[in-house]
């Protein structure tokens, strides 16, 4: 294979256990309240509606919209349904979890060898500031940040990939698409990227049901970043 010139990653899932991380902030918040249920099914809630949601904008039924605009829609809705009274600033501190996630334990790690070789940039549906918000919070060492927002698209609208490789002066074959997720890849080659599946089995924890291993006939398959970091020669 031709070594890529840039890496492009998505992020909840893939970087970063979304799932944990919101489960913890809402259980903080809820046990604060003196209310108990179950935190991880008000988190895969929130993330149920995550496709849901841009769907509404990709299909053109409402102008774009960022994902933390999203998010709190969906948020407002499970606050009712689980029964959570929370103050205005409390609920836009809540929001702001997404904000806030814990990188997977080989994050880090495979990212600063990857960035000795290579330029790196998150390509998520997650807007810049929650992205940057995101960076800075567990220290992923990127060279830019690539959100969607910048072409007010979402994944997989092709301008999405596209545009971040026109961004890093990229011919499309000179960049990797590195997910968890064999539909993004799938998105991403169908426009001449390379790919790169990092498998995460327990994003969705106990109801996980897709993306145990690799669907596609990707670049490279890796068991984590450091094995991704290793299969590209760092």
């Amino acid at each position: 294979m031709k070594k890529p010139v840039a890496l492009l990653f998505d992020v909840f899932g893939t970087c970063v256990d979304w799932r944990g991380s919101v489960a913890r902030e809402v259980a903080a918040v809820a046990i604060a309240k003196g209310k108990r249920f179950d935190f991880f099914a008000f988190a895969d809630a929130w993330r149920a509606n995550y496709q849901p949601s841009m769907e509404v904008v990709r299909a053109g039924r409402r102008p774009y919209a960022p994902l933390d605009t999203l998010h709190r829609e969906t948020l407002l809705t499970l606050l009712d349904k689980f029964e959570l009274a929370l103050s205005e600033p409390e609920i836009d501190d809540l929001n702001r979890a997404w904000h806030r996630l814990t990188p997977w334990p080989d994050t880090v790690e495979g990212l600063d060898r990857l960035k000795t070789r290579y330029l790196l940039s998150p390509l998520s549906n997650g807007n810049v500031r929650l992205l940057v918000d995101l960076a800075r919070h567990a220290k992923l060492p990127w060279d830019a940040v690539l959100s969607t927002e910048v072409f007010k698209a979402y994944k997989p609208q092709p301008q999405t990939y596209l545009g971040a490789c026109e961004l890093f002066a990229c011919a499309p074959g000179e960049v990797m698409m590195v997910a968890a997720h064999n539909n993004d890849l799938l998105a991403a080659q169908k426009l001449g990227l390379q790919t790169a599946f990092v498998s995460r089995p327990t994003e969705y924890g106990p109801h996980q049901k897709v993306d145990f291993a690799p669907e596609g006939e990707w670049t490279l398959v890796a068991r984590d970043f450091v094995h991704l970091a290793e299969s590209l020669g760092v």
